[in-house]
């Protein structure tokens, strides 16, 4: 697709409604920031900024919003050259806003995913002050994802799996339908190529086998409304690729079963023009039972109006029909884009403010202290859930997600109300406050101005982040002094499994390190996290271990044996008999057959730099070189003299085929068959397996295996090996 400036600028000057002066100011100063950048397709970077407002122009933003496209890459990119402060100067606070809420966070963080996270949480809470924001970024992915195909590999699945997991779940929350539907379109075009162009090949087979079938059922419909003389504009078309593989592949429903395969869209002048409309269809075709639906008097919560409904046609073929108005077909195409363009005032600011009811939902996460997993828990309830329709005993409608509880529907009406809750009526039956709600009925809501509270358990059941955030909250707030007792009981059962005593003290200083690393003032506010439920101690458990093992471990080691020579013959004399064994893998200090050990904390195989440790009782402890207790062992002057130089001797291979133990983590996108596939190609390679454990983390999985190894060869040649299975794309060591 070609884009050019000055095209642009000749749109805008013929909508009569852009500051094109602004706007050619906006390109120049773009222009000079990206000179010399290229893309990795290799044409100039310009062309990706002149999309990216082409786009905005599309989606008829406003002057601010294509000046912000132009610039949205210059903070980020060319820092060197501008900042902030230099586009708020040259093109006001709205621009500049605008501009750093599109870039990405330049702080270091510990995982990609807590990178990928605290960016998205930036994205909304710049978005929850100026919507335009996010019309700016989907602009920007979207270019994105029409020149993906000159990426590696790698990099399109994860650009795509981001894409079809946040973007377009957002552009669809946002009621922007032609930007969802292209990018979930193109998304699956790199996740799935094989099952897209399956589908694509079935779409066009059956359009040509029946092309005729939908100009006939145009050609009467058309004429049904000639006859009764109104006034109506009429499209038809076929389902999307994306629609179908989704309906074939999670509703696994045949291709036969798709009754949506064909579609018209009807736009008229009036509300009740369209059910004047629905009528004339029903009354010239057969209609589908359960298949309408009136998004007109109930609309969705992306403010989607319009009458669905499915006919049989000729030959028994069945399609749908839209049918909505103009200014509904408007927000349909372009969703709060719309709202915001075209809607002004008091009230509109009130009705905007409650369709972005669910970002500041998602925002309250970080100020109750919640870990990633957490916050894109949320983010998917409020971005994939189908939504359900409840009223109050008023008859006020009330927007859930799906499978929604009393408790849910109380925090929905007010905190107050969810806290006093201590029971529930629907459709004036009173019921258990965990049942699960359906479209239509009549929710109420019993208090108690005496009721203490709400309670945890509350917390296995609720569905919506509004309810789940609010009960935190309550706890956090009014329960802090348990809280602390509860996360410090959790903390203590997690340290506990790392094997080695510890005192209170150094569990002090653990949590005061681990909430030095994430953020909270002092450890009793990370305790309070633990204890209401904003942190899980589970989840905590790799950033644990890493403090554990840099405070305790070193410590737990036995006392220091002063040795009386530096013969390390004469060191060793001294360790207790019955546990000295000798080994013919290592050389100590020059010395073969030391009772040596491996230590565990990082298994050490032949090839790999080594250093030894004097314990007492348990001979040597072999460490690899670059061993996170290594070096920090070296740095404690009292403790030098245990330190001794180690190497791997020449019958080290030999020794090994008994085994040595490694740990190998192998990083995969997640598929049903991922595990078995990483199995299977350890058993080809007939390399035993001794241990493997399993974390999930959204659409990631890790897997642990504890494989015997002969060296260091031995075990890149199984990284390597396993870095070719599908799906995966990272393997690395671990540790024990």
């Amino acid at each position: 697709m070609e884009y050019d400036v000055n095209s642009l600028f000749a749109r805008c000057r013929e909508a009569g409604c852009y500051d094109v002066d602004k706007i050619e100011r906006a390109y120049r100063v773009a222009e000079n920031m990206h000179a010399g950048q290229k893309r990795i397709s290799g044409e100039d970077y310009i062309i990706h900024p002149i999309a990216v407002a082409t786009i905005v122009f599309e989606c008829q933003l406003d002057t601010d919003s294509i000046c912000a496209a132009f610039l949205h890459d210059t903070v980020e990119d060319c820092s060197e050259k501008i900042c902030l402060d230099d586009i708020r100067r040259e093109f006001g606070n709205d621009v500049a806003d605008i501009v750093d809420g599109v870039t990405k966070l330049n702080i270091p963080f510990e995982t990609k995913q807590e990178a990928s996270i605290r960016n998205l949480r930036k994205m909304f809470l710049a978005m929850s002050k100026d919507l335009r924001v996010i019309f700016v970024k989907l602009a920007d992915r979207l270019h994105n994802m029409r020149t993906l195909s000159v990426r590696k590999p790698e990099k399109q699945r994860s650009i795509a799996l981001e894409t079809m997991h946040v973007y377009a779940p957002i552009a669809h929350r946002l009621g922007m339908q032609k930007i969802k539907q292209e990018l979930e379109q193109l998304a699956l075009s790199f996740l799935d190529p094989i099952g897209f162009q399956e589908v694509q090949k079935d779409t066009e087979k059956r359009y040509g086998e029946s092309k005729d079938f939908l100009e006939e059922a145009t050609r009467k419909v058309r004429d049904a409304l000639d006859s009764y003389g109104i006034k109506y504009t009429l499209t038809g078309r076929v389902k999307t690729i994306y629609s179908i593989y989704k309906k074939m592949y999670n509703q696994n429903k045949s291709f036969d079963e798709i009754y949506d395969f064909y579609a018209m869209r009807v736009l008229v002048d009036t509300e009740l023009d369209c059910y004047t409309v629905l009528g004339i269809i029903h009354e010239k075709f057969n209609s589908m039972p359960g298949r309408f639906k009136d998004y007109i008097s109930t609309p969705k919560q992306n403010m989607y109006r319009s009458l669905h409904t499915t006919v049989i046609g000729t030959e028994g073929i069945p399609f749908e029909v839209q049918i909505r108005t103009w200014d509904m077909h408007r927000i349909a195409e372009y969703g709060l884009a719309a709202h915001w363009k075209y809607k002004s005032g008091e009230q509109a600011n009130n009705d905007l403010d409650e369709k972005l009811r669910w970002i500041r939902s998602l925002l309250e996460m970080d100020t109750i202290g919640t870990d990633p997993d957490e916050f894109m828990h949320s983010l998917k309830v409020n971005l994939f859930e189908d939504e359900i329709f409840v009223f109050t005993p008023r008859g006020d409608v009330v927007s859930l997600p799906v499978n929604s509880t009393p408790v849910d529907f109380a925090y929905t009406i007010h905190s107050a109300v969810g806290n006093k809750m201590v029971g529930a009526k629907v459709n004036g039956n009173i019921v258990p406050i965990d049942s699960v709600l359906q479209t239509g009925q009549i929710v109420e809501v019993l208090t108690n101005p005496n009721s203490k509270g709400p309670s945890r358990d509350w917390l296995n059941f609720v569905k919506s982040s509004e309810a789940r955030n609010k009960i935190r909250m309550f706890f956090k707030k009014e329960m802090r002094a348990e809280n602390i007792e509860i996360g410090k009981q959790l903390i203590d059962k997690e340290l506990k499994r790392f094997g080695h005593k510890y005192t209170e003290a150094q569990r002090d200083e653990i949590i005061d390190a681990l909430a030095d690393r994430m953020g909270f003032a002092e450890g009793d506010d990370f305790y309070n996290s633990i204890g209401f439920g904003g942190l899980d101690s589970e989840k905590l458990g790799i950033r644990l271990r890493e403090e554990f093992n840099r405070i305790v471990v070193p410590v737990a080691e036995p006392e220091p044996v002063a040795p009386t020579q530096p013969d390390i013959q004469n060191r060793t004399e001294r360790f207790d008999r019955k546990n000295k064994k000798s080994s013919e893998s290592v050389i100590v200090d020059n010395v073969e057959g030391c009772a040596v050990k491996f230590a565990k904390c990082c298994s050490p195989l032949p090839g790999d730099q080594i250093i030894g440790f004097i314990t007492r009782g348990y001979g040597i402890s072999i460490h690899k070189y670059d061993c996170p207790n290594v070096q920090a062992g070296l740095k404690k002057q009292d403790e030098l003299d245990r330190w001794v130089t180690a190497s791997w001797t020449g019958r080290a291979e030999k020794k090994a085929l008994g085994g040595f133990e490694v740990f190998i983590i192998v990083s995969a996108y997640y598929s049903p068959s991922i595990i078995a596939d990483v199995s299977i190609m350890l058993r080809d390679m007939k390399v035993e397996m001794t241990s493997l454990t399993t974390k999930e983390s959204n659409d990631l999985i890790f897997i642990t295996c504890g494989v015997r190894c002969t060296d260091i060869d031995h075990v890149n040649f199984i990284m390597q090996s396993l870095r070719k299975v599908k799906n995966v794309f990272e393997v690395k060591r671990g540790n024990g």
